[in-house]
């Protein structure tokens, strides 16, 4: 088959409601998608209605389609754990065991010990926070003392936190680095988060200069095959630190969602084969950690307003997938990722409307369709390729 580009966008952490083992996780209850519908009275989605959002579970505001534009179904997660390195490894074909270590109670006091001789410097924190409420806590005593304040969530993470006026982002990036060398073994986190902000005591904000040191996949990725195959692998966004730049031939960083839109818009103008993979954070970072619905409300209509423009660039061998990696619910009173189903939007002029593509075993599904479009194969994930497309499309 004649390929051109496929665009994979994921809204991290837009759910689909809870799965079955989500009582394991805490998050029994946790739909990111509906529970946002109905805490704002309604969402106004009509593109995503259009390629069947409404289709694949129920969302106020948001009702099934007649006939939806292109094929739509969710994905359930088989690795284990819930956090944005763990759901985008297993979008592109690798499948975890066993989760990433987490520290409900902190660090150990060696490693920190270790870290602070290796920084020569003293860390705050060493606790599970969220990030907003840590540095409005621990801020104003990190500026008298130089210290950076260290800390992590229920999920893989080692985050640090540093006001870039005392701790200049470069200098805290190599912090990163140090903790990301360290943490190896069974300390072997998903990621090490940098977290600098600005401001004063009583009015921090984070910046957007997050940067996210993951460890590399343990395995080849549909990223590594379409690399190693000559075809274009583009990331946006922050694609590039999870899979610590591997399979990827271009990489460009984003500040925003809206940034994220129109550099993934303007990647589909461009007439190179392969793939163009996008992640839109700000769902999760901005609203779904912060329990903000209303805010969380505010962005998905945000990018179903852009939409149009992005279908308008799916030329006639191109194909648009719209997924998230794991769920967020702002409603909850948990600030952490949630143990969801995620949706799947697929659409171009040669896939089937209105195609029920079901309830998905794996997330693995879609790096497996990629492969088989482009005549490869993965390990992991049954393609829905044959059933996605239109009857008559020739294929290989």
């Amino acid at each position: 088959m004649d390929i051109g580009k496929i665009t994979l966008i994921v809204l991290d952490s837009v759910g689909a409601g809870e799965l079955p083992d989500a009582d394991k996780y805490g998050d029994r209850g946790s739909n990111t998608l509906g529970n946002t519908a109905r805490a704002v009275g309604g969402l106004k989605l009509p593109n995503l209605q259009q390629l069947g959002l409404g289709n694949i579970i129920d969302i106020e505001g948001v009702s099934p389609y007649e006939a939806p534009a292109g094929a739509f179904g969710k994905m359930a997660e088989v690795s284990a754990g819930k956090d944005t390195t763990t759901g985008h490894w297993e979008i592109t074909g690798i499948i975890l065991d066993r989760p990433f270590p987490v520290y409900p109670h902190g660090f150990p006091q060696d490693l920190i010990e270790e870290f602070e001789r290796r920084i020569n410097r003293k860390t705050l924190g060493n606790e599970v926070a969220s990030g907003t409420e840590i540095i409005a806590r621990l801020g104003k005593e990190h500026m008298e003392t130089g210290y950076p304040i260290v800390y992590t969530s229920a999920d893989s993470v080692f985050q640090i936190a540093a006001h870039e006026a005392i701790i200049p982002v470069d200098e805290l990036y190599k912090m990163c680095r140090i903790a990301r060398e360290m943490l190896t073994g069974p300390h072997a986190v998903g990621r090490v988060i940098a977290r600098p902000f600005i401001g004063q005591p009583g009015n921090f904000q984070r910046t957007a200069n997050r940067h996210d040191f993951s460890l590399s996949p343990p395995g080849k990725t549909v990223l590594d095959l379409l690399k190693d195959n000559g075809l274009n692998v583009t990331a946006i966004g922050k694609i590039q630190d999870i899979f610590n730049n591997q399979g990827i031939t271009k990489a460009i960083h984003t500040k925003s969602n809206m940034e994220g839109v129109d550099k993934t818009i303007a990647a589909m103008q461009k007439k190179a084969t392969g793939l163009i993979f996008t992640n839109l954070v700000e769902f999760d970072s901005s609203f779904g950690h912060r329990n903000d619905p209303a805010g969380y409300a505010r962005a998905l209509e945000e990018f179903d307003s852009r939409l149009p423009e992005i279908l308008e660039q799916v030329g006639e061998k191109d194909i648009l997938i719209i997924t998230a990696d794991h769920g967020c619910d702002p409603t909850t009173e948990s600030t952490d990722h949630s143990r969801e189903y995620v949706p799947l939007l697929v659409y171009g002029p040669m896939i089937a409307e209105g195609t029920n593509l079901g309830t998905r075993a794996t997330f693995a599904d879609v790096g497996a369709t990629i492969a088989d479009f482009f005549g490869f194969k993965l390990e992991h994930g049954t393609s829905f390729k044959h059933q996605a497309l239109k009857a008559g499309v020739i294929q290989p």
